[in-house]
């Protein structure tokens, strides 16, 4: 299992900094474009980061999966709205020994990668990280933040530690989880409030969502509501873990999360799977989750898929 040859799917900020950083750590990586292939082609890649700018360049930029062919690992970034036209997309870069691993938000996507490509081959990544794409074939890097890794399918799984070994050789913070499950859960403390409370509230960043005393308290109730429902679901998400995903946002500054970015942008919202799929879990488990149920109905509202 060398994961030599890489597929970026989604060469947005996660997957321009991923993907990215593996070329620079030798890695075959090819990236998937299609607004910036002609500026990536003529001018590569570049990643601003807290210490250093890194430049790449040339890069395997492709504006179709079949110019790609087979490869070892498919890094999955896409936004979950896209997620139909991964049945098209990806045959041609699978044999069976072909792993791919989504880094996806929300729930339900390892699921669906399974019911369509094999539970065996699919793994889960959850980025605590602050990016933006600041430029055509740019990203900023906020804040390193942390990448965890985990199967699909549990078991024995080598690969995520495998894979975890190949990106911490690359300079990320990276590490295999036991329960991949449980890591979902966690991720959406952090994306249920600071990526739905930004757009509900009108557009604005991390830094002023908590300057405001009454959105603070918002944001700690619906932390709250997941901490219940994820406990209902036998996964137990200490409080220390809430306050921790409070002070380290306070410490990004003025930061738009990625939903944010894509509502400022006209694009879709993934309101299936950061905020109606846990909705829906907690619905089954019997929690009451007013405040998730209310943001559900308003981001459903403002989303530009729905209007």
């Amino acid at each position: 299992m060398r994961f030599q040859r890489i597929a970026i799917i989604g060469s947005g900020a996660v997957g321009l900094y991923y993907g990215g950083l593996l070329a620079r750590a030798g890695r075959e990586v090819h990236f998937l474009l299609r607004s910036d292939l002609d500026t990536v082609r003529e001018k590569g890649i570049r990643l601003l980061l807290p210490n250093e700018n890194v430049h790449l360049h040339p890069v395997n930029a492709h504006e179709t999966t079949a110019s790609i062919g087979p490869v070892d690992l498919v890094i999955i970034a896409l936004k979950t709205p896209a997620n139909r036209i991964l049945t098209q997309l990806l045959p041609p870069l699978l044999i069976p020994r072909t792993t791919i691993l989504t880094l996806q938000n929300g729930l339900g996507n390892e699921a669906f990668l399974a019911d369509h490509f094999g539970a065996g081959r699919i793994l889960g990544g959850l980025c605590f990280i602050c990016l933006n794409r600041t430029a055509s074939g740019e990203v900023t890097n906020l804040h390193k933040g942390s990448l965890t890794l985990g199967s699909y399918q549990g078991g024995n799984d080598e690969r995520p530690e495998v894979i975890a070994e190949v990106l911490r050789s690359a300079g990320v913070n990276c590490r295999a989880a036991a329960d991949l499950r449980e890591a979902r859960w966690r991720k959406l403390i952090w994306n249920v409030p600071f990526n739905g409370l930004t757009v509900a509230a009108g557009g604005i960043d991390t830094e002023e969502l908590l300057a405001e005393p009454a959105l603070t308290v918002e944001v700690k109730a619906l932390m709250r509501e997941i901490q219940a429902s994820a406990r209902a679901l036998g996964i137990e998400i200490e409080d220390a873990f809430l306050e921790r995903q409070l002070e380290v946002t306070r410490t990004m500054g003025a930061y738009r999360p990625s939903s944010l970015v894509d509502f400022q942008a006209g694009r879709p919202l993934e309101v299936d799977s950061i905020w109606g799929a846990p909705l829906e879990a907690a619905r089954e488990a019997g929690v009451p989750t007013p405040r998730l149920s209310l943001l559900h109905a308003l981001l459903n509202k403002l989303n530009p898929a729905e209007n």
